[in-house]
C-alpha cells in the first residue's frame, strides 16, 4: 500500500467441499505459507472448517459463515450480498474469491482463482450445465477482476485466448507439493498400504483421481488389458479417488478378463496416499486436459515412474520427468508396456521425478499470490 501498512486480503474460503478436494487442497496448503509470508490475512470459512484454519493460521483472523452457505445456491447469493459487506467490515484491501466466482457488487478489488479453461479447451468433457456455469464465470471475471491467478501458462494461454483479460493481469503461480505427505516411503510403509489395499506381495499400476470423462480412465483399463492380458504375474490396476461421473467407466471394467485384478478402493486415506503412490510399478495418469495436473507431481513427489500425457499444463509439471503418451488406447498401451518392461527407466523416472517435484513449493505460489495482492490493491 502506498502507506507502507501491509495489504488485508479477505479470502473467501466459503468454496472448499466436505471431502477438501480441489479448492480445499489449494487453500489447505496455500494459506498457511501466505500467513507465514506475513499477509494481513482475513478468512470466511463455513463453520465445519473454522477449528481447523485457526489451529494452521496463526495470527489469521478466521470468521465463520453462516451454516446455510452449506447449501450451494445460497453459497453463491450469499457471495454476492453478504461478502461485500464483510468486506467493508473487516477493512480489506483486496477480496480473493479462489474458485471461479466472484462478489460483483464489491468496490474492494478482487483477485480470483482461474484453474482450469478445459471448460472452454474441451467442452465435451464437461457437463452442459457444469461447462455453462463455468464459463460464464470465467468470462465475467476476466471483464470484473482486478487480477486474474492461473496455475499454469497453458491455462493462462487459454484463458487469454477465450476471454478479453488483459495478459498483463493473468498471474501464473503454479501449485506446490506437500513435501511431508508426499515423499517415497520405505518398504514397510508401502507394505502397510499393500495390505489395506488386499495386496500383499503384488504389483500394481496406481491411477489417483475423480473417474471423471477428462481422466480418460476407460482408455487406461483398456490399454492396462491389452498389456496385461495372458501374462504371468500381471500387476493389478487401482482406480482410487472418487466414483465420478464417467458413464464409460463401468462397461471398461465389465470387459476385464478373468485372471486379471482391478480394484476400485474409492476414497484413499490421506495417510496411505504416499505409500499407495510410492508403492505402485507406474503411476498413471493419461488426461485429456488438465489447468495444473497436482496428481501428476504429488506422484513425482512420491518417486512414482509416472505415465501422463502432453495435453496442456501437463507437460509443464512432469517435464523430462515422466513419460508421456498420448491420450488413445494404443498410445497408453505402448508406453505402459514399455515403462513395465524397462525397470532402469523407472528408477531413473523416479530419482528424475523426486527432484523436479523438490521445486513446485507452496511457499513460491504464495509469492505468485502476494504479488497478485499488490498489483490488485494498486490497481
Amino acid at each position: 500500500m502506498a502507506d507502507g501498512r501491509r495489504v488485508r486480503v479477505l479470502v473467501d474460503a466459503t468454496a472448499v467441499p466436505p471431502d477438501r478436494g480441489g479448492v480445499g487442497r489449494y487453500l489447505d496448503d496455500l494459506l498457511p505459507e501466505l500467513a507465514a509470508a506475513g499477509i494481513d490475512l482475513v478468512v470466511v470459512a463455513q463453520q465445519r472448517d473454522v477449528a481447523q484454519l485457526r489451529d494452521r493460521l496463526a495470527g489469521a483472523r478466521v470468521i465463520a459463515a453462516p451454516a446455510s452457505v452449506r447449501s450451494r445456491p445460497v453459497r453463491l447469493v450469499w457471495e454476492q450480498v453478504a461478502l461485500p459487506v464483510l468486506a467493508r467490515r473487516v477493512g480489506a484491501d483486496v477480496v480473493h474469491s479462489p474458485h471461479y466466482t466472484m462478489p460483483l457488487l464489491t468496490r474492494r478489488p478482487v483477485v480470483v482463482t482461474l484453474h482450469d479453461a478445459t471448460f472452454f479447451s474441451h467442452p465435451e468433457l464437461h457437463s452442459a450445465l457444469k461447462g455453462r456455469f463455468f464459463r460464464t464465470w470465467i468470462r465475467i471475471a476476466a471483464r470484473r477482476a482486478a487480477v486474474l491467478v492461473v496455475p499454469s501458462q497453458a491455462t493462462r494461454r487459454e484463458v487469454a485466448r477465450v476471454t478479453s483479460a488483459d495478459g498483463d493481469a493473468i498471474v501464473v503461480a503454479a501449485h506446490g507439493v506437500d513435501a511431508e505427505a508426499f515423499r517415497q516411503v520405505d518398504a514397510p510403509e508401502r507394505e502397510r498400504v499393500a495390505r489395506v489395499l488386499g495386496l500383499e506381495g503384488r504389483r500394481w499400476v496406481a491411477f489417483l483421481g475423480t473417474l471423471e470423462p477428462r481422466k480418460n480412465v476407460p482408455a487406461l483399463v483398456r490399454a492396462w488389458v491389452r498389456v496385461c492380458a495372458g501374462t504371468p504375474d500381471p500387476p493389478a490396476l487401482v482406480l482410487a479417488g472418487g466414483r465420478g461421473w464417467d458413464t464409460e467407466v463401468d462397461p471398461a471394467v465389465a470387459a476385464v478378463p478373468a485372471g486379471l485384478t482391478l480394484l476400485r478402493p474409492g476414497y484413499l486415506a490421506f495417510d496411505d496416499l504416499a505409500g499407495y503412490l510410492s508403492g505402485a510399478e507406474v503411476v498413471a495418469y493419461p488426461s485429456k486436459g488438465e489447468g495444473f495436473g497436482l496428481p501428476v507431481l504429488e506422484a513425482m513427489a512420491c518417486g512414482a515412474a509416472v505415465l501422463t500425457t502432453r495435453e496442456l499444463s501437463l507437460a509443464e509439471v512432469g517435464g523430462d520427468a515422466v513419460a508421456y503418451c498420448d491420450v488413445d488406447v494404443d498410445s497408453i498401451a505402448d508406453a505402459l508396456g514399455a515403462l513395465l518392461a524397462d525397470e532402469d527407466e523407472r528408477h531413473r523416472l523416479s530419482h528424475a521425478a523426486r527432484e523436479r517435484a523438490a521445486t513446485f513449493t507452496w511457499a513460491a505460489s504464495a509469492a505468485r499470490h502476494a504479488e497478485s495482492y499488490r498489483r490488485a490493491a494498486r490497481r
